[in-house]
Order: structure tokens, then C-alpha cells, then sequence
């Protein structure tokens, strides 16, 4: 796995954003700002900006600047969240010789790591979090049942995807959404749904 994985990785999910920009927007339009979808997209395109003018020796070199693309680029609370997980992902793959499932395995933990140091969310509290937290969980069980990398990163996929849609019911404690009180539950995290996205195209395109 080099440079070109990762590449690959954030031009799809510049893509995928790309086109659920729109509806990313909506499930934050019941509950948020209405700018979760442009914000991620807005971020992501200036993403792929840099990677058409610029080359990376490395894979941690190139998730740090889309990390710090991330932060300078996009408002509200999504840039310094999600550039703060591309910026600890990048630098757990920081003098790495071999980018193992294990080694992926500790970059997620890190980004997310990251995450909750910004925005002091708990599980249940219908952030991105919760997709993250399943996913975590899913990767390393896969990892430590013998799977490949592909299979790692579909499982977390998969449980990211049950924790976003678990996020429905819930009653925001974190956020804008907070605001709403109980009028926050019966709505979908665009949150969670954002870091759903990223991690499926993480499996179509890293392994």
C-alpha cells in the first residue's frame, strides 16, 4: 500500500460527498446549520485541488495536508473535526515502512482519537461518534480474526452504517442539534452519515 491508495481514497470521497452534498444538507437542515453537505463538500473539492497541483513523497505527508486543508477550508464544525482525523491519521503512518491492516487499524483509532479531543462527544450522544465507535470495534475484531484489509474496512463499514441509522431515535446531547432537545430525535446524524460515507469509499478504494 503507498501514496497512490490514499489518493484514490480522498478523490472518491471528494466524489461521494460530491454527491450527497444535497442530502448530507437536508439531514442537517432538521437539526443543524443546513451546511453540513456544502461544508464537506466545499472541503473535500479543495482536496482534490491540491491533488491535482501537487505530488506526495508520503502517505502521512499527503493526510496531513488534507487535513490541514480540512481545517483551513471548511466552517462550522466539520473542518477541525475532520481535519483532525486526517492530520492523526497521517502522522500514526508517519515513518511507517509497511502500512499493515494494523497499522490502518491504529491510524482510525488515532483520527478518531483526534475527533473526540475536539468535540468531547460520549457514545449516544448522535454525533459522527457514533459511527465511528461500531466501526473501531469492527475493524479490530476483523483484524483480530485473521481478515485481510478488505474485509477490515467493510466490517467497519457495515457497523458505521448500523450506527448511523441507530442515531435516528436518539436525543442530541452534542452540537446544534443539542438545541432541539427531545425535537432532535426521529432525525438522522449527518454526521454520522458523513463519516458512513468515508468509510465506504475507505473500502472500495484502500484495500
Amino acid at each position: 500500500m503507498g501514496v497512490d491508495n490514499f489518493v484514490n481514497w480522498l478523490r472518491d470521497a471528494a466524489s461521494t460527498l460530491h454527491d450527497n452534498a444535497a442530502y448530507l444538507t437536508e439531514l442537517d437542515s432538521a437539526i443543524g446549520d443546513a451546511d453540513h453537505g456544502a461544508n464537506m463538500d466545499r472541503g473535500f473539492q479543495a482536496i482534490v485541488a491540491v491533488l491535482d497541483e501537487s505530488t506526495f513523497a508520503s502517505a502521512d505527508e499527503l493526510m496531513k495536508k488534507a487535513g490541514m486543508t480540512l481545517v483551513s477550508k471548511v466552517g462550522g464544525a466539520s473542518g477541525p473535526l475532520y481535519g483532525t482525523f486526517f492530520l492523526r491519521f497521517g502522522t500514526v503512518l508517519a515513518g511507517t515502512s509497511s502500512i499493515t491492516p494494523e497499522v490502518i487499524g491504529e491510524a482510525f483509532k488515532a483520527g478518531v482519537g483526534g475527533i473526540l479531543q475536539r468535540g468531547k462527544a460520549e457514545l449516544g450522544d448522535k454525533t459522527m461518534y457514533d459511527a465511528w465507535a461500531p466501526a473501531l470495534d469492527a475493524y479490530d475484531a476483523a483484524v483480530a480474526g485473521g481478515s485481510d484489509l478488505a474485509g477490515a474496512l467493510n466490517a467497519a463499514a457495515e457497523a458505521a452504517a448500523k450506527g448511523r441509522d441507530a442515531t435516528v431515535p436518539l436525543v442530541a446531547r452534542k452540537g446544534r442539534a443539542s438545541y432541539l432537545g427531545e425535537r432532535s430525535a426521529g432525525h438522522q446524524d449527518p454526521g454520522a452519515t458523513s463519516t458512513t460515507l468515508l468509510l465506504e469509499s475507505a473500502a472500495r478504494t484502500l484495500a
